[in-house]
């Protein structure tokens, strides 16, 4: 009997492409998600693991509300890092390896060419240092990848393409959008391919994985605006224009040479993505 792959977070955009991929694969997966696994509670995750026996646990599970983790870090900590910490407990015991999936937020934004999985740390917000704490509590598993990546959107989500896309919809003919931020857009479709296709390759370690290429959100806007058909303006402005509570990386695009060398390829141009999922979502 071949070990199933287990994904926390299964209701999530990124769970659900994960679970997707696995199936698509002909592997045995189940997801869970806050309806039936707590993963801070660190019995239940011994249990469900225990039980399992799994190849390996991906956890797409996550306190991804940025601005929120600035007053409610504590809270995020547990999530984001105390809960890594369970799984990685479990995993051991069964020898299992952990998938942990983090974030561009834990470098500081400030650098000008694509962050190596190498490069120092300096997380600038609340949800970077819960994140990063996360990683740490990842690599206590025996087996772990940590896949950084970085701007999401997929199917099921709260994201950005769908905010722009709701603008549209609502008739906007004006759309502000900060233009001094620069990362790379990355569908969860792509993503949760590249993660099976790591998992298939025995990877272990940190692996950066985002979309080809690098925007700004202005420019993210002005492509799904232009893949749409939408006769709108999209106005650049600059990040003091739109204060938020948590600083967010003025640069956090991320270097994929490792997982190209794992792999064999990179993930797809952001473009090409884009266009893949607006496709998708107008079928579904």
């Amino acid at each position: 009997m071949h070990r199933p792959l287990l994904v926390t977070g299964s209701y999530g955009q990124l769970g659900r492409a994960v679970v997707a991929a696995a199936a698509g694969r002909g592997m045995t997966v189940e997801g869970r998600d806050l309806d039936t696994l707590d993963i801070t509670d660190g019995a239940a995750v011994g249990r469900w693991i225990g039980a399992s026996r799994p190849r390996a646990v991906v956890n797409c599970a996550a306190y991804t509300a940025v601005d929120d983790c600035e007053t409610h870090e504590a809270d995020a900590t547990m999530i984001n890092a105390t809960a890594v910490g369970h799984l990685a407990d479990a995993c051991n015991d069964v020898g299992a390896a952990l998938i942990q999936i983090s974030t561009d937020y834990v470098f500081d934004g400030n650098g000008s060419r694509p962050y190596r999985e190498d490069d120092a740390v300096a997380p600038a917000s609340a949800y970077g240092r819960t994140k990063l704490l996360g990683e740490r509590a990842a690599r206590s598993a025996a087996h772990h990848l940590i896949i950084r990546t970085a701007w999401l959107y997929g199917h099921g989500g709260h994201h950005f393409v769908g905010a722009i896309r709701r603008q549209i919809d609502d008739g906007r003919r004006c759309l502000r959008v900060v233009a001094d931020q620069i990362g790379s857009p990355t569908f969860c479709g792509d993503l949760a391919v590249a993660l099976i296709d790591l998992i298939g390759a025995d990877a272990s370690g940190t692996v950066h994985a985002v979309n080809d290429g690098a925007t700004s959100w202005h420019g993210f806007a002005t492509e799904i605006a232009r893949a749409l058909g939408a006769d709108v303006e999209v106005v650049p402005v600059s990040t003091d224009e739109f204060p938020r509570p948590a600083p967010r990386p003025a640069y956090s695009v991320l270097d994929t040479g490792r997982l190209a060398s794992l792999t064999g390829r990179r993930l797809p141009p952001w473009q090409d993505a884009l266009a893949r999922y607006l496709e998708e979502s107008c079928e579904s």
